[in-house]
């Protein structure tokens, strides 16, 4: 459901600013999902050790199936943007409660790997299925309906899991839930989103207020949480060596990941001029080797340690990235090139951070440390996906200044969408397409120097690893 979702989205994108005029605040419909995403994580974690795991994640559906019902309803980009973060707050339920069941069910790492094999074949296969569905879905109908068809997935996968997920221990904890963290939390993460998406397009006063909030209220948590009995984020995480090294690469991997996510189709629609169907199909390359490099986890791991195993897979991702540091006439075969390297690094680094973490961690940290790394992940892509659309609207504001007024934004909101092209001065299309990317081209550098950073962490890790044998072996 998710995986589907997350593909169907990025496909309709173009589709739906050049509707709803929203180029802009692009950046928005993708980081306000994510945010809700990544701040309810770690508060479903916590519902599902009170209510239980299996009620927990029938309520983040029924959230995200509401979301979708009113993204579908939206009348403007800003109704769009509120029902977005409705169905992010019930994502981050589907995507994360699952992983903790596993780690339960599962208690021996190389298993869990392969089983996390089969998770990654499933969504890889809705990977696949989204961007052929979404595409067609804009090209011969409205963009409404692919929001719509999560109603009915999301009722079913609530449905399917009443039926047939029975084996759940009664969860009794007696430990008050941490409410005044959860707010904390929520404010000081949404106002820090908001201070750097409203960077250049708000007033100075309004992203100073909003930072003062968020380092205010997230302050406020941390020494809050000293005292509680049961923390949202326990503090004791962060004394661990090997899971701050862990949560390091989630948070860097997955904001270069999301440049690829978002933009790929709007290179294709925008720079190729191909239609929404084929802008979507990028995607799917990597949903094959996405599988392929989730699977390989577990025989890698039998020749070779847990952090030369992430080295392959961030070595691929920057592969990827390399891939599309070419001109404005890069060819299509290209990105879907760049997007097989992209699926094969990311599910490798994937499935061994996520098995590594609850192995990292204390056995009574694997619910919080699992959600938590969920919660770095989201928040990564959130502030990533705020930051590339503030890269992107800055390249845009630029040519548009510099074509002294022969090209407006309006054109360059439709320019997104292949439907429209014909609309525009067809003599004015080489210079639209070349202010659109410098914008994707700054991307996908910042991207690059995200992976390389990544590299460098891994290596020391590495270098950690060797001394750690040692020491074991002596």
């Amino acid at each position: 459901m998710s995986g589907l979702d997350s593909t169907i989205i990025n496909t309709a994108l173009p589709a739906i600013i050049s509707d709803l005029h929203g180029l802009e605040m692009m950046g928005w419909i993708v980081a306000v999902f994510l945010l809700g995403t990544a701040v309810s994580t770690p508060l479903w974690s916590k519902l599902g050790e009170h209510i239980g795991n299996k009620r927990s994640y029938q309520l983040a559906a029924l959230f995200f199936v509401v979301g979708s019902l009113l993204q579908g309803m939206a009348p403007n980009i800003v109704f769009l943007i509120i029902a977005r973060t409705i169905a992010g707050i019930g994502n981050g339920g589907v995507v994360s409660l699952p992983y903790i069941i596993y780690a339960r069910m599962y208690t021996n790492p190389r298993k869990r790997m392969q089983v996390l094999g089969f998770v990654s074949a499933s969504y890889s296969t809705a990977t696949i299925i989204g961007p052929l569905v979404g595409g067609f879905i804009v090209d011969a109908f409205t963009w409404h309906w692919v929001f719509y068809l999560n109603v009915p997935i999301g009722l079913l996968s609530a449905l399917l899991v009443q039926i047939y997920y029975k084996k759940e221990k009664t969860v009794g904890r007696t430990k008050p839930v941490d409410y005044l963290g959860s707010i904390l939390m929520t404010i000081g993460l949404t106002s820090l989103l908001a201070g750097i998406e409203m960077i250049g397009s708000a007033s100075r006063l309004f992203v100073v207020i909003a930072l003062v909030v968020a380092v205010v209220s997230l302050g406020s948590m941390v020494h809050f949480e000293k005292g509680v009995a049961d923390p949202i984020i326990p503090s004791r995480l962060f004394k661990n060596r090997d899971l701050m090294i862990d949560f390091a690469l989630f948070t860097i991997i997955w904001g270069a990941f999301v440049g690829f996510l978002i933009y790929s189709p709007m290179w294709a629609q925008g720079l190729l001029g191909t239609t929404a169907l084929i802008g979507g199909a990028t995607q799917i390359p990597s949903s094959f080797t996405n599988f392929i490099g989730s699977g390989s986890v577990a025989p890698l791991r039998k020749y070779f340690s847990p952090q030369k195993v992430l080295a392959f897979g961030i070595i691929t991702l920057t592969i990827a990235f390399v891939l599309l540091m070419g001109g404005v006439k890069t060819p299509y075969w290209l990105l879907l090139v760049a997007g097989a390297f992209e699926g094969l690094g990311n599910g490798a680094c994937f499935n061994e951070l996520q098995v590594k973490v609850q192995q990292d961690a204390e056995q009574q940290d694997i619910p919080v440390a699992t959600s938590f790394s969920f919660l770095i992940r989201m928040l990564s892509q959130t502030f990533t996906a705020a930051i590339f659309g503030l890269v992107m609207n800055n390249a845009l504001r630029q040519g548009v200044t510099k074509s002294s007024g022969t090209i407006t934004m309006k054109m360059m909101n439709k320019l997104s969408d292949a439907t429209n092209i014909d609309s525009l001065p067809s003599h004015l299309l080489p210079q639209m397409r070349l202010i659109l990317h410098h914008g994707l081209h700054n991307i996908m550098l910042l991207a690059l120097i995200l992976m390389l950073i990544s590299l460098g962490i891994n290596i020391w890790a590495q270098h950690l690893e060797k001394q750690a044998a040692r020491k074991t072996a002596a």
